[in-house]
Parts: structure tokens; sequence; C-alpha cells
């Protein structure tokens, strides 16, 4: 019996301190280490900053140079000419042959034409009596032995006679084919003796003094280049020519929007042939810019091609180039501020905004830089 009331008893004071924690509130911490909501965590330990990246600047030396724009194309003749016959007959004369170096009005070919020319030996008998006739009608009206109008007949029939030779004149002129301008025969297409068909063709003549290099430049280039300018024309075969651009068109080709343009080139000899492959350099007016090692110009955030430098804060800037003219010393190129500090060395591996320690590029790389400078003016 007194085992039951320990038990009882104990019961009891268990009921009571679980009822005094309850009232606590704390029940919710056991099995886990509650963080204090007024507590904040422990601020992490500040990282120490990258290193600043190196890269090899330069400011280029300033130069005049002439925008150098290259252009493909080919030469051609100035004037060409396919001759063809007026009339159709027998070849009589054919007096020239391919390669023949002719004049303005040298005969090229001449038909059969017995007929006509005695018809123009006729009329100028015709026209001689004629003249006799009006003269000696003029005497004697002066004299007073033969009335006006027998003078005024006279004259009529001499002016006839005028009109019937040059008549008998052009049409043995029809039978000839003369050369049009001074040039040279490229092509005979008709043998001695064989018979043509009116129009039919005779020989193509070139006129090739000047020779024209002939080519397309693009609309942004268009406005550096006038008519006047020099031209240097490098031909297939290596050699190199100057010229004069004579014509700019002013009518883009609608598929290429590019212009046509024409150098005219001295050759007197006739030794640069029509069709010939040439690359035509346009020297137009010389403007300020800086000679650059290709391996400089890179891509920008917007894909253009440009240069990367530095500002006065250490700070990585992009500017986009103006090819002004590619030599064998380098680039020459415009659009680059002249207190620019070009990046010429570790330009890739940076971008725009990056602050970097900047060295200055050493003697040896400044000397090399002057050098292709003097060398491009």
């Amino acid at each position: 019996m007194s085992k039951i009331r320990f038990h009882k008893l104990a019961a009891l004071v268990v009921l009571v301190a679980f009822a005094a924690w309850m009232g606590t509130g704390e029940f919710s911490s056991v099995g886990s280490a509650q963080t204090q909501p007024d507590k904040k965590p422990a601020q992490a330990a500040e990282q120490p900053k990258a290193p600043l990246r190196t890269v090899m600047v330069v400011a280029p030396p300033r130069v005049e140079h002439a925008r150098a724009i290259r252009i493909s194309g080919q030469t051609e003749a100035e004037k060409r000419a396919t001759l063809a016959t007026r009339a159709a007959g027998i070849i009589a004369e054919l007096p020239v042959k391919q390669g023949d170096h002719i004049k303005q009005g040298d005969l090229i070919l001449m038909l059969d034409a017995e007929e006509k020319a005695a018809a123009v030996e006729t009329a100028k008998a015709v026209l001689s009596q004629r003249k006799a006739e009006w003269e000696a009608a003029q005497k004697l009206t002066k004299a007073g032995s033969a009335a006006k109008l027998t003078g005024d007949i006279a004259w009529s029939n001499y002016q006839t006679a005028q009109s019937q030779l040059q008549a008998s004149e052009a049409e043995l002129s029809r039978n000839q084919v003369k050369a049009p301008f001074n040039g040279v025969v490229d092509r005979v297409s008709v043998e001695l003796g064989s018979s043509v068909a009116q129009g039919g063709e005779v020989a193509t003549i070139l006129s090739l003094d000047p020779i024209l290099a002939k080519g397309e430049i693009s609309e942004r280039d268009l406005r550096y280049v006038k008519i006047g300018d020099e031209a240097d024309v490098s031909l297939i075969n290596g050699e190199v020519v100057k010229g004069k651009v004579r014509y700019i068109s002013r009518d883009a080709t609608a598929k290429t929007r590019t212009f046509p343009i024409e150098i005219a080139v001295p050759n007197e000899d006739n030794a640069i042939p029509a069709g010939m492959t040439a690359e035509i350099t346009v020297r137009a007016n010389p403007t300020d810019a800086v000679v650059l090692p290709r391996s400089v110009v890179t891509l920008g955030q917007n894909g253009d091609l440009g240069i990367r430098a530095i500002d006065a804060a250490s700070k990585v800037v992009f500017f986009p180039i103006d090819l002004v003219d590619d030599t064998q010393k380098g680039l020459v190129l415009g659009g680059i501020p002249a207190d620019a500090k070009v990046i010429i060395a570790g330009q890739d591996l940076v971008k725009e905004g990056d602050e970097v320690q900047a060295q200055v590029a050493d003697e040896a790389a400044l000397k090399k830089l002057a050098e292709s400078a003097a060398g491009t003016q």
C-alpha cells in the first residue's frame, strides 16, 4: 500500500514540473541551438583584391599621310570600234592586218566599185563643163550680149553638177571603210577577194593611248576622291604605272552600291594591253594619323575594329579606327586622339572599363615605332 502512494506522489511531482516548464515558453529550444533573433551573423572576412593586370602602352608618333584607297579592276581600251561595211560587194583592197598602227582616216577596206568610181569621174567632167558655161554666161550678161535669165540658168546647171558629184562621191565612199580614230588593228574578220554583205563586220580597232584602268569605289571612300587625283596602277605582271582619275560615276551600281571609276594611264607605245587585271591605288589628301603594328588592332564589344588605350584614370577605353593605309612598316590609322596611350601588349586580355597597370614600352619598341612612322611619310 505504501508503494502505491509513492508512485502517485512521484507522478504528481512530474506533472507539476511539466506544467512549470510549459509556462516558461522555452520548449522550442529542445534538440537545436536556436540563434537569437537580435543577434547578427558574424561578418565574413574581407577578401584581398586581385592584382591589376599589367599592359604595355605607347604614345605613337603622329604623321601626315596620304590616304590610300585600293580598288580591284582591269585595263580597258579608251576606244573600241567594230567596223562594218555600208554596202555589199567584193573586197578589192585590204591594206591592213592585225597589229597594225593606224591613223584616223586611213583606209581599212575597199569594195570593188568600178562603176561607182566611173560615175565620180563623169560627175567631175560634167561639173567642169557646167562651170565653164556659167563663167561664159556671166561675161555675156555683163557685156549685155545675153539676157540675165541665161546667166541664171547656167548657175543652176552648175549647182546641179556639184550636187551630182557629191552624190557620186558619197556612193563611192560607201564602198570604203576608214579608221575613225588613231589606234591599233586588233582583229581583221575578212579576207581579200571575199564577198561581204551590207553591215558585215570587217575589223576591230582599239585606241590604247591612254589605257584606262577601271574599277568601282565604295560609297564610304567616294568622298576622298576627285577628278585629277594621282593614282598608282599595279598590273598583274608586276609593273606599276601612274595615272590620273579621269572619271567618277555619280550613279552607283545597284547590286554593289559602288561607283565606277576610271584612271587614265599614258600608253604611247601601246605596251599595256586591254583586259589585264590591275589594282588601283588612289592617293587622297594627307590626313593626321599614327603608325602602329598590325597586332594592336582588336575587336571592340560591338564587333568594331579598333585599338584599346588607357585614360587618365588607368582604365581601358576603345577607339574605332579609320584605316588610312596598309604599308610594309605597319598600319596607318586615323581616328586616334593625340593624347591616347595605346596598348600594344595585353590588349586582348582586358576589356573596356577595366582598371590596369600601365607600363611604358621600352626604348627599343619606341624606336621601332618611330622608324615605322618615318618610313611611311
